[in-house]
């Protein structure tokens, strides 16, 4: 019998957590879930007789116990905790997986991780993960069949389905970690276009956004991701011209959360004052010039250079951020607060759907004519708990898990699935799961 302990019970657990137990009387699995909150664990779990849930918290002791009764670690933590367990499996020579970028601390245990004959795989959710495999399997064709790629665009968005609460103007709610939504971006974003390095810092990353038709799902925009430029070795791509990676809203989201971020919501650097007697009128006005007449909707307008009664001031209207009702924090930095009172209005409803768009184009030059390739993945939430964030993010670390107990994947060390032995079997599996990157 093989053990597999699941850290996190959260939102982005579910898929990959019925996907396991699924699979466990197949394989002679025994499935662990262990998450700070053992309820948490036990509602993931369900009545399956081949799961345990375990109250777990990585930072106490008896965490590295955990780790070592069992034959693979999958991590959902958050991220920053995922060398705190990658150093237990190291130490217990024990298989890990996730779906997190790989962040410096991660990629310094390669060479241990290599010699121990341990996998530690990241970057193998929806992005990074899907994007990655289906972008690698569509160009890796491309270039077998004599094609020079010379673009490579691609967007990714987790949104809301078109029938999933119709009067939002933003078409969007928090569908995976709402404190990254707030701080997404941040940073200087860095990419290639038709030979030129370009740069957009935070303050201008939402007015800098390029247009994406996807067809049969309408118009969205994209706003580039901090670093697209260190995935062109990753992706064999070192003399392309243009290398753009980014994120996926619908149309006019952008313009808006610009306003948020222009007025300074978005900061984490501070704590601020009086947080706990703060509405959510107050907590705009706290970051607008005093007027002793002019209202806060005119202040914010004027400050923003947008119209009182454009659709940016709509969407933050719909969001309730001119009323009087208590934000309901006692203290929190600008993002904080902000986070709390979205997610009045951007939590997910039972009944919510949401929505998955994943979009690639692969330019290229083959017997002297230029050609281009678009694909397309789509895929929609069941309901609030088993959404299409948590299928996409969660079955590929499930399919990977399975691969590697198989012995079907031989990579070692800290590795990214970009090659044909994790691109293949994972993509097949996901089509017959019905997650499936389209052509056109």
């Amino acid at each position: 019998m093989k053990s597999l302990l699941v850290l996190g019970a959260g939102r982005s657990s579910s898929a990959l957590i019925d996907y396991l137990l699924e699979q466990a009387p197949k394989h002679n699995w025994k499935v662990t879930v262990g998450d700070i909150s053992e309820a948490a664990a036990r509602e993931r779990i369900g009545n399956s007789p081949h799961g345990k849930p375990i109250s777990f918290d990585v930072k106490k002791e008896g965490a590295e116990n955990v780790i070592a009764a069992h034959d693979l670690v999958i991590s959902v933590l958050p991220a920053m905790l995922h060398p705190v367990v990658a150093k237990f499996c190291l130490k217990y020579k024990k298989h890990l997986l996730t779906a997190s970028y790989v962040s410096q601390d991660m990629n310094s245990f390669h060479a241990e991780a290599t010699k121990a004959g341990l996998l530690f795989l990241n970057e193998c959710g929806l992005d990074p993960g899907i994007d990655h495999m289906s972008a690698m399997q569509v160009m890796d064709r491309i270039r077998a069949e004599g094609g020079d790629l010379f673009s490579f665009e691609s967007f990714t968005g987790g949104l809301i389905a078109p029938e999933t609460d119709p009067g939002n103007p933003w078409r969007y709610k928090f569908t995976w970690n709402p404190r990254n939504v707030v701080m997404a971006g941040q940073g200087t974003a860095k990419f290639l276009q038709e030979g030129q390095y370009k740069y957009i810092p935070y303050q201008q990353l939402f007015k800098r956004v390029t247009p994406v038709d996807v067809p049969g799902y309408g118009k969205y925009e994209g706003y580039a991701n901090r670093d697209s430029l260190g995935y062109r070795a990753l992706y064999g791509l070192q003399g392309i011209k243009t290398m753009l990676r980014g994120t996926l809203r619908n149309e006019g989201f952008c313009a808006a959360w610009d306003v948020l971020v222009q007025l300074g919501c978005t900061d984490d650097s501070y704590t601020m004052e009086g947080v706990a007697e703060m509405t959510h009128r107050s907590f705009l006005n706290a970051f607008t010039g005093y007027h002793p007449t002019r209202k806060l909707e005119e202040k914010i307008a004027k400050q923003a250079g947008v119209a009182v009664d454009g659709p940016e001031m709509a969407k933050l209207r719909w969001s309730g951020f001119f009323d009087d009702n208590p934000v309901g924090l006692t203290e929190g930095t600008p993002a904080q607060v902000l986070e709390h009172i979205l997610n009045k209005r951007w939590k997910l409803d039972p009944q919510d759907r949401d929505l998955i768009v994943m979009w690639h184009r692969f330019r290229y030059a083959k017997d002297g004519h230029g050609r281009e390739v678009q694909a397309t993945l789509i895929a929609t939430g069941d309901d609030a708990i088993h959404t299409a964030m948590a299928k996409t993010v969660g079955l590929p670390l499930g399919i990977a898990a399975k691969l590697l107990l198989e012995g079907k994947i031989k990579a070692r060390g800290v590795v990214v699935p970009v090659t044909k032995e994790f691109y293949d079997p994972i993509l097949a599996e996901l089509k017959k799961l019905g997650v499936e990157l389209v052509e056109k």
